[in-house]
């Protein structure tokens, strides 16, 4: 059994969170719920639980308040918040998962069964660290991402990643230091996550750092030369866009 504390100032929504889980998702059993930053923090030092579903925005104080508190985790962490706001972009360069309010069944049911294939990892606890940094900092740039490999995590700056190549359900990842890491996800996954002030894709196999471009040469939709020497032809129904953004 996957031992779980519930975490929100909300009653109602922790009346039907206890509900969904009771109903559908057998292998989860309640050992408490807490309603705020001081509770939560008391209960999960009593009951040291395998998963905190936890909510973001509290009255007095949020999740990232209390989870300061108690790195390094000792628990797995899934994230329940209403707001689609930008906390979310942090969630998916930490590879972390959270639900949206109201939690819908599915998504409940595949965030609790990747707890239970991976039990409280030091690449768990990294991710965790790299969630609080990204969050503490505006600047994408200086973000950190958790790159999925067969291997594990790797925790790279997103500003030293020059270019993503796809390679069918993996995708290369090509950084500054000339290091590639071969992920375990989609183009199309990391498309969805990059903020497009700094990354385009500029080909149906590659999305480009736009700073890290070194030349664009015209034709019939061009090519560019990154700082690494790679070039890259630009697909031509994407050429105005990309250069749209290029120049932007």
């Amino acid at each position: 059994m996957i031992r779980t504390i519930l975490v929100d100032d909300e009653t109602d929504s922790i009346s039907v969170l206890r509900l969904l889980l009771e109903k559908y998702c057998p292998k989860v059993s309640i050992a408490g719920t807490a309603n705020g930053v001081d509770t939560a923090f008391a209960l999960i030092g009593e009951t040291r639980p395998d998963l905190v579903l936890l909510d973001i925005e509290m009255a007095q104080g949020n999740a990232f308040d209390l989870l300061n508190q108690l790195m390094p985790l000792s628990f797995q962490v899934i994230f329940v918040t209403a707001f689609d706001n930008y906390a979310i972009r942090a969630f998916k360069y930490s590879a972390v998962d959270y639900l949206l309010k109201p939690v819908d069944i599915d998504d409940l049911r595949d965030a609790i069964s990747r707890v239970r294939e991976k039990p409280a990892t030091d690449d768990l606890a990294r991710q965790m660290q790299i969630l609080l940094e990204n969050v503490g900092t505006l600047q994408m740039s200086q973000q950190k991402m958790a790159i999925p490999t067969i291997n594990g995590l790797n925790f790279v700056p997103v500003q030293d990643i020059l270019r993503f190549e796809a390679k069918g359900s993996y995708t290369v990842i090509y950084l500054a230091s000339a290091e590639q890491v071969v992920a375990t996800r989609t183009i199309k996954d990391y498309e969805d996550v990059l903020p497009e002030t700094i990354f385009c894709r500029i080909h149906s196999s590659h999305i480009i750092n736009l700073s890290r471009i070194h030349k664009y040469q015209k034709g019939r939709g061009g090519t560019v030369i990154m700082e690494d020497g790679s070039i890259i032809e630009v697909a031509s129904r994407r050429r105005d866009e990309f250069l749209r953004r290029l120049l932007k």
